[in-house]
């Protein structure tokens, strides 16, 4: 296996020197550790203003009063089928929106409560084998299926012992992925050395592989039973994709691994990056959106203050905001976005579940050299690449949100 993986280092080093896909020459290098290639890029990318990829709008799902087939209250996460239906959960309503691969509403999927079908704690979506769609619900310790036409054939316990899921995923060829994080459960004595674990999963719930684990993140754990909060510090981004495997990365510097199907690490991609400190107005602006957070949800000022008590900040701002695998063996990696970047009409509706990211991503290419970058709109959160399309969330300046369904251009035969 080691003798193959330097095999394909060698070949990689062949590539980067002798072809630069139609664009300027990569001046990076590609070196072996222990049969792992170490990709080391430059600042500047591979492509010309010629053969650069943009994207463009090619559907908005979604309106601001009217019909309430198109209004959402706080969209989770989305999802796509076989057939390009887009499956839209709405997490305040805790229901599930279906539209045409044209944007025309189908039908409404669940409803809020503790029946069959229902849901109470949904935020992810992700599609199945079969076109079977699953929807976890950490209220109601299970996870929901549904079948294509809507109806409810059953669900799976959610065993939290196992850890609290963190993310969930689904790949095109059904391939079920979560992140799972131990946790000291009030009564428990505390967890020393916390880990993350990333498991594949079958649609029952059950676990199949484990492909990583690693120390915890620390922007939220609890502590003596009460929440913690470090916000700007180091934290586990990841993606899983059918073509690349895993992605993996820890944001405290620019050092993304590539992973086998089977959890071994391959290939590393590495980026120049500068250290930002966090400043005094970074932090009110956080603190400004979690105390109208905690306000909004009925919080009293006293336990608001607690909570207050609770929060503090890392240094540094991360290196990036997340990693996730593009189309054609890409990776994609989007840049950090301070408080302090933003206008004062975009602090007033600041949200750092949304906007810790920039609209720039640094791309990738399959071996691992730096391409250049795509931006995206402005206020749009991308929640899933498939092929040439991005799906996400899109907010205007009234903070109403829009499900954006973007097309990449440039790309091979486009």
């Amino acid at each position: 296996m080691r003798l193959q993986q330097m095999c394909a280092v060698a070949l990689s080093a062949v590539i980067a020197t002798a072809c630069a896909g139609g664009g300027m020459e990569w001046a990076g290098t590609i070196s072996d550790s222990a049969g792992v290639a170490i990709v080391s890029n430059p600042a500047e990318g591979m492509w010309t203003e010629a053969d650069a990829w943009t994207v463009e709008e090619e559907l908005k799902i979604g309106t601001l009063e009217g019909d309430p087939d198109y209004m959402f209250g706080q969209i989770g996460f989305l999802t796509v089928d076989s057939n390009g239906r887009i499956f839209v959960l709405d997490a305040q309503a805790q229901q599930i929106k279906v539209y045409s691969a044209d944007g025309v509403y189908e039908q409404t999927i669940g409803a809020r409560g503790s029946g069959p079908g229902e849901l109470l704690g949904a935020t992810f979506v992700l599609m199945g084998p079969g076109d079977t769609l699953l929807v976890p619900d950490l209220q109601n310790l299970r996870i929901n299926r549904y079948a294509p036409d809507g109806s409810s054939p059953g669900s799976s316990p959610l065993d939290l012992q196992q850890g609290i899921p963190m993310v969930f995923q689904g790949t095109p060829s059904g391939v079920l992925v979560r992140q799972v994080r131990q946790f000291a459960f009030p009564g428990q004595p505390e967890i020393e050395d916390p880990h993350d674990a990333i498991v594949t999963f079958a649609v029952d719930g059950t676990v199949l592989d484990t492909l990583r684990t690693f120390p915890s993140g620390e922007t939220f754990r609890l502590s003596g039973g009460a929440p913690e909060f470090k916000f700007f510090s180091p934290e586990p981004s990841w993606d899983y994709s059918d073509e690349l495997g895993l992605v993996f990365a820890v944001n405290d510097e620019y050092r993304i691994g590539l992973y086998s199907a089977e959890g071994e690490l391959e290939r590393v991609i590495k980026m120049p990056f500068e250290r930002s400190l966090v400043g005094e107005r970074d932090k009110e602006a956080l603190m400004t959106f979690l105390k109208r957070t905690w306000s909004n949800l009925g919080v009293p000022p006293e336990a608001i203050a607690q909570l207050e008590s609770r929060v503090s900040f890392g240094e540094f701002f991360p290196a990036f905001a997340t990693v996730t695998a593009g189309p054609e063996g890409t990776v994609w990696v989007q840049h950090g976005q301070a408080p302090t970047e933003l206008s004062e009409e975009q602090l007033e509706n600041y949200n750092p579940l949304e906007d810790t990211g920039a609209p720039e991503w640094d791309v990738f290419d399959g071996t691992g050299r730096y391409l250049g970058i795509v931006t995206m709109p402005t206020r749009f959160s991308p929640r899933m690449i498939r092929g040439d399309r991005i799906y996400g969330v899109w907010r205007d300046e009234l903070d109403v949100q829009y499900v954006l369904r973007l097309r990449i251009v440039g790309m091979q035969g486009d």
